[in-house]
């Protein structure tokens, strides 16, 4: 399932000029900064280590001016932006959901300035409410060296590792945490049921207590963050 999408008009390797322009968009932002500014801050991420270490504070520059609301002059990243697509090569990103996980489709056609720029100057166009959060993800990004993959998802959306890299978990964080505990979804458990069912789970998923070793970290990560969202919710007794 398609998540979210973006286009990004690109000069060719061989032009004499370097353009950059946005084309199909498809970026939810809700809730904050939603799968939309995930696959922005993902596209960032995956060509910023690559990017001329001189343009590197350019594009921090940009955020800052595009948070601001400033005017932006060009060029940028030695790239013009326009509206223009004729001429222009694509690169096509996507995020999308194959069934238990989120995975990041991204097209790498363009220099890695251009696929930043795309991703920023899409990221100043969103919406003006959910600009901001959008614009610290693509900010993180920056600060990001390392593979596209789970990490990833979690260090921009700074959400808990375990189930940042599901889109159920993305969206409905409270939902997915009473589905990890064994709780129905319309049950409120009081905070003594939590944390009963988390130890009993917890013992039940060690390989000290005859669970197989394979996947018993992560489904123990699973079960200490869903605890952690459902205690959130819940008021102390006694």
């Amino acid at each position: 399932m398609l998540l979210a999408e973006l286009e990004i008009w690109h000069s060719r390797p061989i032009a004499p000029t370097r353009r950059v322009a946005l084309g199909e968009r498809l970026l939810p932002t809700d809730p904050p900064p939603g799968f939309g500014g995930l696959l922005l801050g993902g596209i960032v991420a995956a060509s910023i280590e690559v990017l001329d270490p001189e343009l590197a504070g350019e594009v921090i520059r940009l955020v800052n001016d595009l948070q601001a609301g400033r005017r932006i002059p060009q060029p940028q990243l030695r790239h013009r932006f326009q509206v223009d697509r004729i001429g222009l090569a694509r690169s096509r990103h996507r995020l999308v959901d194959r069934g238990d996980a989120v995975h990041f489709d991204l097209e790498d056609n363009g220099s890695p300035a251009a696929q930043i720029l795309g991703a920023v100057y899409a990221a100043g166009a969103v919406d003006e409410a959910h600009r901001n959060s959008v614009l610290e993800v693509v900010r993180r990004a920056t600060r990001w060296r390392g593979p596209v993959g789970p990490s990833l998802v979690a260090h921009l959306s700074g959400e808990g590792r375990a189930r940042a890299w599901t889109s159920g978990a993305f969206t409905h964080p409270h939902r997915w945490a009473l589905d990890v505990l064994g709780f129905g979804s319309e049950v409120t458990p009081e905070r003594v049921d939590v944390q009963q069912r988390f130890r009993a789970l917890v013992r039940s998923a060690h390989p000290d207590h005859g669970a197989a070793s394979e996947g018993a970290a992560q489904r123990i990560s699973e079960l200490s963050e869903a605890r952690r969202i459902l205690l959130a919710g819940t008021v102390p007794t006694g």
